[in-house]
């Protein structure tokens, strides 16, 4: 059976890969940092047998240990970093930055992904697919900045685009690889009202992963084929 571990699990685009994949009959792990708050997510797991639900803060070691040491046995066929934070939302204009919210930000979208990998690399390395996606976005892409404002977001993005490629750099000669993913405007609680769903969405970034060949490690891409600028 192929498994996926995916952190971020409990609602938006996180709970739409869960859903899909467990309705393919893969074995999902899914990790939230509430489980017990979790009501969507716990409605699938009655639902389907072979997703389990797990703690997991991406930012507390204490919790990646417990998960390591549980899943230890585990082949993971897919990682999926999907965990993240957005919580300047606009808000936040140079001349009042704060930079807690700043740091907070990185560690969850940036060293959290890397974290995961970190503690996980010898799951992949068991399996079939052995392929790590981070979800990113478009606001990741230096290139693709035209207005001031997001400042928190927009850097956690750029520099987990860029340790994913030195991550896909160093796991490749392992058989492992990485795709950066840039999900589209999704409706959820931190995408647009006018976006499209996350069905879609996933459903989209599903084909590029199952097409995945490790000669394209490191590639950023959005859900629907188009390859992202750096």
């Amino acid at each position: 059976m192929s498994s996926i571990l995916i952190t971020g699990s409990n609602r938006g685009l996180g709970l739409e890969w869960a859903r899909q994949y467990a309705m393919e009959g893969w074995r999902v792990f899914a990790t939230c940092r509430h489980p017990a708050e979790a009501s969507a997510l716990t409605k699938l797991a009655e639902q389907y047998s072979t997703l389990t639900i797990h703690r997991l803060d991406v930012t507390v070691p204490e919790d990646l240990r417990a998960l390591f040491w549980e899943l230890e046995e585990e082949p993971i066929d897919i990682l999926l970093n999907n965990a993240g934070i957005y919580i300047e939302k606009n808000s936040a204009q140079f001349g009042s930055l704060c930079y807690h919210d700043w740091a907070m930000t990185l560690e969850v979208n940036t060293m959290g992904a890397m974290r995961v990998a970190e503690y996980f690399t010898e799951n992949l390395a068991r399996s079939e697919k052995r392929l790590i996606i981070a979800v990113s976005s478009h606001m990741g892409s230096i290139a693709d900045i035209e207005s001031p404002g997001d400042y928190y977001y927009r850097s956690s993005k750029a520099a987990l685009n860029a340790a994913m490629q030195g991550l896909a750099a160093v796991l490749k000669p392992r058989g492992i690889g990485v795709l950066i993913l840039h999900p589209g405007g999704v409706r959820t609680r931190m995408g647009p009202r006018g976006g499209i769903s996350p069905e879609e969405s996933v459903r989209g970034m599903r084909r590029i992963a199952e097409r995945f060949t490790l000669e394209e490690t490191g590639r950023f891409v959005k859900y629907d084929g188009t390859p992202m600028p750096w």
